[in-house]
């Protein structure tokens, strides 16, 4: 763990930087320049509580990219203690050990502006808002609160004084705004991009993307998964199994698509929609050995997204289907027969 200076000022990065890109590296070098902090200690995350597991590199090879890929900032440390530590990562539990030699006006805990809309769902939060200070970074898609009212509602009770870039809590700590210079970039985008051959210049560092490509991360799941048609049906059978409504596969080889076959389902409830997407992800890796290239949406639970390649699963809270209406975009596409639903 990173030895503390007195008087120091640090800033807490985590995450699981699979892979490490150029949207990491611009939020710590604005966020080290705007705060005028000594040190940034990123620190990979063992595995995010709040997701699925995705495929990806070992723990092992998330460290090696951060050294390689962080190399040449030298106010960077890197603390593999989450990593060590194992099962599920909590900030808290970083945090903590971090306070015990940082003084909370000195520490800084850095997460992105996605994050903060759902901060109070996290593990101890208000114990987080007294032991540091949080830099909130500005995401594509996502709008920097312009007043009180706009901040989760687990926070709002701790406010003392807001400002259009910086929030005064009553616990004496402080929430900054940092508007990055818009990197558009995300993790799940880069491993698509990496698995099906297109460029990654913009978003990789060359160290990095030399590292990936020696050491052969990210590759195409259909050589495993082999024979896409079944394998769609496969995961339909699942989800009807665990009584989701209204399962429908689509082959959209012949028709203009992101991916080659789709499956599209609801729950009775944003929980229910949860557990649908998460019991696909478990039967895949029980029967296949993968796991998915990136799902999304699992925190609401409203639109869950799961990406296995040449399939995606759509996984909706009912009603929320049926203001998408997603199925209206597959029209001219072949329907599959899935397994039947079990009767009730």
């Amino acid at each position: 763990m990173a030895q503390n200076t007195v008087d120091q000022r640090i800033g807490i990065f985590g995450g699981t930087f699979n892979p490490l890109h150029t949207g990491h590296i611009n939020a710590i070098a604005t966020v080290r320049n705007r705060l005028g902090l000594d040190t940034i200690v990123v620190v990979p995350a063992a595995r995010n509580p709040k997701k699925l597991p995705v495929e990806g590199p070992t723990n092992e090879q998330r460290l090696e990219m951060l050294r390689i890929g962080l190399a040449d900032m030298d106010f960077v440390q890197i603390d593999d203690l989450e990593l060590k530590r194992g099962g599920p990562s909590y900030s808290i539990d970083t945090l903590e050990e971090y306070a015990k030699r940082v003084k909370a006006d000195d520490l800084y805990f850095i997460i992105g502006l996605d994050q903060f809309e759902i901060f109070d769902t996290w593990k101890d939060y208000e114990r987080i808002l007294q032991i540091a200070n949080l830099v909130v970074c500005s995401r594509p898609g996502h709008q920097l609160p312009f007043s009180a009212d706009e901040l989760p509602e687990g926070v709002k009770k701790h406010v003392a004084a807001f400002d259009r870039s910086y929030v005064q809590l009553e616990s004496g700590r402080g929430i900054d705004f940092v508007r990055l210079q818009d990197v558009d970039v995300s993790a799940s985008e880069v491993r698509k991009r990496l698995r099906s051959g297109r460029s990654v210049d913009r978003h990789l560092t060359i160290p990095v993307e030399e590292y990936i490509r020696g050491a052969q991360l990210y590759g195409p799941l259909k050589d495993r998964i082999g024979d896409y048609e079944e394998f769609t049906k496969f995961c339909g059978d699942k989800l009807n199994a665990r009584k989701a409504i209204n399962v429908r596969g689509f082959d959209l080889r012949k028709i203009e698509a992101p991916t080659e076959f789709t499956l599209i389902a609801s729950g009775t409830s944003t929980r229910h929609a949860q557990s649908l997407a998460e019991s696909v992800v478990r039967e895949v890796k029980e029967e296949y050995g993968v796991l998915p290239q990136s799902v999304e949406g699992m925190s609401e639970g409203r639109w869950v997204l799961v990406d296995y390649g040449a399939l995606i699963v759509h996984v909706f809270y009912d009603y929320v289907r049926q203001e998408y209406r997603l199925e209206d975009l597959w029209k001219p596409a072949r329907v599959l027969e899935l397994p039947a639903a079990p009767a009730t």
